[in-house]
């Protein structure tokens, strides 16, 4: 799953796209092996900016317009990462088949969508929202408390006409180091949910609290994160860095054929 935001916050510049500029890049993410391009117009980084709809509609209409127009969503599946009903209607009428949603379907208007669309539900945990998640976080168990969250949003989900779900453990969002490392090194516990599970480690701050290091320094530190995703169970990985996800995955992949 390739990223490709639209506003001009999102922690990691080079992810940072408008129109045009955006097309481009994902045609060159489709070429280096993305199977999912995840569009958003909002950052979800600690302390992120409250942004209304409206603006977050306007900075991402332009790109869902040419994809609609170039009818791109022929050649990739296409993701909205938002949880604003009036910015996800407007994905699911360009084309849009995912919805990649931080709240974890805590909006009804949100699962009447998906489920009249039959779309795709991406459940993310997120302890409190954006602007809070990074105020100490503490749980019981982080992976039963995770695990009992997704349990619960499931039957929500699917009482809405949900079928297809995409399961999200949230690294970053409201957890402390070790608490991304044992939802990353442990996920397998995820599988008895019978769903496909997403990480999205790329280039964030956890990489930093290891190894000290600026965003753009930690591609090494990401794909190591998501190597070891995929032994425990991942099969969905959000990413910055396509080309070079797609090359380690296929090398690791001869490697265990041998």
């Amino acid at each position: 799953m390739g990223v490709i935001n639209t506003n001009d916050d999102s922690f990691f510049n080079e992810s940072r796209f408008s129109d045009t500029d955006a097309v481009t890049k994902i045609e060159e993410m489709i070429r280096d092996g993305a199977t999912i391009i995840d569009i958003g117009g909002v950052s979800s980084r600690p302390n992120a900016a409250v942004v209304s709809f409206e603006e977050e509609l306007s900075r991402v209409q332009p790109i869902l317009d040419l994809i609609k127009q170039k009818k791109l969503y022929e050649q990739v599946e296409f993701s909205i990462d938002s949880y604003a009903p009036e910015v996800i209607k407007y994905a699911l009428d360009s084309g849009f088949k995912i919805v990649n949603d931080i709240t974890g379907l805590a909006n009804d208007e949100v699962c009447k969508l998906c489920g009249s669309y039959k779309a795709t539900a991406v459940i993310m945990h997120m302890q409190g929202t954006p602007q809070t998640m990074q105020d100490n976080p503490s749980y019981n168990s982080i992976l039963s408390d995770v695990y009992s969250f997704f349990q619960e949003r499931m039957l929500k989900a699917q009482s809405f006409g949900i079928d297809d779900i995409i399961l999200d453990v949230g690294i970053g969002f409201g957890k402390e180091l070790d608490d991304n490392l044992l939802l990353i090194k442990y996920s397998e516990h995820l599988l008895t949910l019978e769903k496909r599970l997403l990480i999205g480690a790329s280039r964030k701050s956890m990489i930093d609290k290891i190894t000290p290091s600026q965003t753009q320094e930690r591609l090494a530190g990401t794909l190591a994160l998501h190597l070891e995703a995929l032994r425990n169970g991942a099969s969905v990985l959000r990413v910055h860095d396509v080309y070079e996800h797609h090359q380690v995955i296929e090398v690791q992949k001869r490697i265990d054929s041998v």
